[in-house]
């Protein structure tokens, strides 16, 4: 008997992996000697950058190429299933800005070589993929990148995505990931995550780097290597003391508060410094015991979690033995739209330790709550 969601399961390899391969061409043709600018971030400029090629109101090539890649995808694999994305194409087709031509015409030529890479042995042509396609035309690529414009919905069946998550991380050559959930009335119910720069062990910079991490709604979670898609491992977080764990927090201060991080592992006795990384890569880092404890809270300027932030990431927590809520131990809702509403922070850890880690966070808040 087949699984429940065992084409889903394929298809999202297929997507992540082929935008994997994408961003990590973007990242050795342009990102090594270019200086690259996303909207309504400042200007990220690595130790090997040279100039700006791009507009400060536009976002980097990256995230529209693979965007596009996976909803093209998607749209030949599951034609009647919406996309939750985080870019549109707006900005792409205003013929006003000077670079706007210039992006077109990079967005074209990755997004078709990534679909054009030659099948492997369980991926099919039908899903609009292989050397046999023929090459989308520039404003084919527009309109599937805008098939991610879905507002959400609390019923029906949706995907999320996020093509990359982490851009500063991905910019430094540090850790970024590729995102796609499937979600069926408001439950994640698959999750696939590319991390093309975590190493295969943890710590181990020297070895092997690339990682896909995969969850289904009752099936678990597992590891496998981007070099070898074939070696899926079943990954499960670990139990240890308090005193021995280790939390997860985001790089940028602006998107999690690390004052409260700090004061919450003071309230659990944890003496270890926080590991510090962007985007989803915490979630599978927590998934396979890297670290324990992921902590994500509101920094009090107004910043709303996106959905496709943290729907695979979740997923692959839950099956692999943990809990993921808010700061308050409620669940995320992803039936809201494209937020998960008002931000009361996430919270992800062990099932052991999560109560332990509710009631850090309450003292936390209680006693900055006195200092004000």
């Amino acid at each position: 008997m087949s699984l429940a969601f065992a084409l889903e399961k394929q298809v999202a390899i297929s997507a992540v992996l082929r935008a994997c391969s994408l961003t990590s061409a973007v990242f050795n043709k342009l990102v090594k000697n270019e200086t690259l600018v996303k909207g309504d971030k400042s200007p990220v400029t690595g130790e090997h950058s040279t100039r700006v090629i791009l507009a400060s109101d536009t976002l980097p090539v990256a995230d529209y190429s693979a965007q596009a890649v996976i909803n093209v995808i998607l749209a030949q694999a599951f034609p009647s299933d919406p996309i939750v994305g985080e870019e549109d194409s707006a900005d792409l087709r205003n013929d006003a800005d000077p670079t706007s031509a210039t992006l077109r015409s990079r967005i074209t030529e990755l997004a078709n070589e990534a679909l054009a890479l030659p099948l492997r042995d369980w991926e099919k042509a039908e899903w609009g993929i292989g050397p046999t396609h023929g090459q989308r035309t520039t404003f084919q690529l527009l309109d599937a990148i805008d098939r991610g414009n879905f507002s959400g919905a609390r019923k029906g069946r949706m995907w999320t995505l996020d093509p990359i998550d982490g851009t500063k991380g991905f910019l430094r050559g540090e850790q970024y990931a590729v995102c796609l959930a499937l979600i069926e009335d408001s439950e994640v119910k698959l999750g696939v995550m590319g991390c093309p720069n975590l190493p295969l062990k943890a710590g181990d910079e020297a070895g092997e780097k690339g990682c896909i991490f995969v969850a289904v709604k009752g099936q678990g979670s597992e590891q496998r290597p981007i070099s070898s898609l074939q070696d899926a491992t079943p990954i499960h977080i670990p139990t240890r003391p308090l005193s021995e764990l280790r939390t997860l927090e985001s790089v940028e201060a602006a998107h999690s508060s690390q004052s409260t991080t700090g004061r919450i592992a003071q309230a659990l006795g944890i003496t270890a410094a926080p590991v510090r990384m962007d985007s989803q890569a915490k979630y599978c880092s927590l998934a396979r015991g890297d670290g324990d404890i992921y902590l994500r809270m509101p920094t009090g300027v107004g910043y709303v979690e996106k959905i496709w932030d943290h729907a695979g990431g979740s997923l692959l927590v839950t099956e692999a033995g943990g809990v993921v809520s808010d700061s308050r131990g409620q669940p995320l809702d992803f039936g809201l739209g494209r937020t998960l509403g008002e931000n009361f922070g996430v919270i992800a850890s062990g099932k052991d330790v999560h109560p332990s880690v509710l009631e850090a966070v309450r003292k936390a808040r209680a006693e900055e709550s006195q200092k004000l």
